[in-house]
């Protein structure tokens, strides 16, 4: 646990931080894609080293935990890039009609459970990646029952924008399982 005196101070996780060190200058795609990788990244950082909490629900009443965020953001990422990218027609990882939050809901404790959860966000970030280092451009289209004709390029944005908020969301929870907090 780190203990900062400022909130500035970034959150000493296990390894070097890899977060944030892309260039400030360049390409479009390149700068999308560096700034999700930070945002990945700092979700990882985030659940570093709580193998054993990451299923606990830390702020109540609410239903979140680390362990359901990283399932949540599998489903995301399969969501945008498999099904509406890609157009492939899969099921979603760990929802269901009848549980549209089981990501969150039906989560479990144990090293299985959180091995299986964090094996499912890695096959989707490597398929995105691909997806993304494959696309001629940015302008690729996919088509989304609820947001209808996307880009690439939005996808990638609304990316940042869930990990982000997200992200937000685990500090809170990290802090209440061991005090942990930064960036």
């Amino acid at each position: 646990m780190t203990t900062s005196s400022r909130r500035a101070e970034v959150f000493a996780g296990p390894g070097p931080d890899r977060r944030f060190s892309g260039s400030g200058t360049g390409d479009e795609r390149s700068m999308l894609v560096d700034f999700l990788g930070d945002q990945r990244a700092t979700l990882e950082m985030k659940c570093a080293g709580l193998e054993g909490e990451l299923a606990r629900r830390s702020v109540e009443p609410s239903t979140l935990s680390l362990l359901g965020l990283v399932r949540h953001l599998a489903e995301v990422e399969r969501r945008w890039f498999r099904q509406v990218l890609a157009g492939q027609d899969v099921p979603p990882l760990f929802c269901s009609e009848g549980n549209a939050d089981g990501d969150f809901d039906t989560v479990a404790a144990g090293p299985e459970p959180v091995a299986a959860s964090w094996a499912a966000w890695r096959a989707e970030v490597a398929f995105a990646d691909r997806l993304v280092g494959e696309a001629p451009h940015l302008d690729i289209h996919g088509h989304d029952s609820w947001r209808g004709t996307v880009s690439l390029r939005w996808v990638l944005i609304h990316m940042i924008e869930e990990y982000a908020r997200h992200n937000g969301h685990a500090d809170l929870l990290r802090e209440r399982i061991d005090g942990a907090r930064g960036l």
